[in-house]
């Protein structure tokens, strides 16, 4: 499977979810999960996801360690996605104003204002970050698919 046969799937789904648990492993190996909200664009080529976040100690020392993390995605239809990814920290200025923006103006409910957050005083703030999603597998699993019988369970790797 390509990713052009996956990508739009992963994205309605991630996006009509919108909140997941996000793995990283520590600096001892052992994995650490938080819920975050990710926003992923799809420009028929290339799948990127970026989530707007705090460059906390914590997140920075897991992702200088092991760069890579694990999202997944449920719903109580039982509708599952997951994505293996890249995780890269942006700090320019011009890039986290975009991913700010982006949050801005995208439609409920994967989009928000981020300003809502009280540590973020704005898109160049050094309390706000932007965390670039590279995916290397990403699955998508309808819950039709346990519940029914029917639908098709979507796989792609790098």
């Amino acid at each position: 499977m390509e990713i052009e046969d996956i990508a739009p799937a992963f994205v309605d789904m991630a996006h009509e979810i919108v909140w997941c648990s996000v793995a990283t492993v520590d600096t001892a190996g052992r994995p650490r999960t938080r819920v975050l909200h990710p926003i992923w664009e799809w420009d028929g080529r290339e799948l990127v996801g970026w989530i707007g976040t705090g460059p906390t100690p914590t997140k920075r020392a897991h992702l200088n360690v092991t760069p890579n993390v694990s999202l997944s995605y449920w719903a109580p239809s039982q509708d599952t996605c997951q994505a293996e990814c890249r995780a890269d920290w942006v700090f320019e200025d011009n890039e986290r104003t975009r991913i700010w923006e982006l949050f801005k103006n995208a439609p409920a409910p994967v989009g928000y204002d981020p300003a809502m957050i009280p540590s973020w005083e704005g898109p160049t703030s050094p309390s706000f970050a932007a965390l670039k999603l590279t995916p290397w597998r990403l699955r998508v699993f309808p819950g039709s698919v346990l519940l029914t019988g029917t639908g098709d369970v979507l796989n792609w790797r790098k």
